[in-house]
């Protein structure tokens, strides 16, 4: 089967990881629940910046947030490793900026993730990455979005979407924790 990955708040805790270097940066202590409240994609606000200043921490932000010790979220490349071990063909599908793109590759190998140098597509917009999922003819595709989640339902593709404060209203089978995928695959098998 072939299966989808979007990278960021999906496999890697990449908005948490951010929210602590704003803290770190702005020699702020917002607590971890306030981040696990939130309900935009963006941090920005719980620091009192505007979306404008917001926006310009994030892209100045951008080399330590995406290149530090970003986590992985628990089991995600246990998981994604067991399916590679199983057959299974994994895609990964970002909109991480193409100049980010080769560093993050190299990135998720280093953190253990099974990536194939021809599996991995980055550096577009989320209509470009909504048409590189049905061009690959996936089986299934993982993100946090819904700007992305919203425009792939089609009889073939089966969508999840990665638990993420700022998601709860969406409809889609939920992943917590990436354990709860063999689950999900053998209940699908069923």
């Amino acid at each position: 089967m072939k299966f989808g990955f979007d990278i960021d708040d999906t496999l890697i805790n990449l908005r948490e990881h951010a929210f602590t270097i704003y803290n770190k940066k702005l020699n702020k202590n917002v607590s971890s629940e306030v981040f696990h409240t939130l309900k935009r994609v963006e941090i920005h606000e719980p620091f009192g910046l505007s979306d404008e200043a917001g926006s310009q921490m994030w892209k100045s932000s951008l080399e330590e947030i995406y290149y530090t010790d970003c986590p992985p979220f628990p089991n995600a490349v246990e998981t994604l490793q067991e399916l590679e071990r199983k057959g299974h063909e994994i895609y990964y599908i970002t909109a991480r900026p193409k100049e980010h793109g080769e560093r993050t590759r190299k990135w998720m190998k280093e953190q253990g993730f099974p990536v194939r140098d021809d599996r991995f597509f980055y550096g577009m917009q989320d209509h470009e990455k909504v048409q590189i999922i049905k061009e690959l003819k996936l089986d299934y595709y993982f993100d946090d979005k819904a700007e992305v989640l919203d425009t792939l339902t089609h009889d073939s593709l089966k969508v999840f979407v990665r638990d993420q404060s700022y998601n709860r209203h969406l409809q889609y089978p939920r992943i917590l924790n990436w354990t709860d995928l063999h689950a999900i695959l053998k209940k699908e098998s069923e």
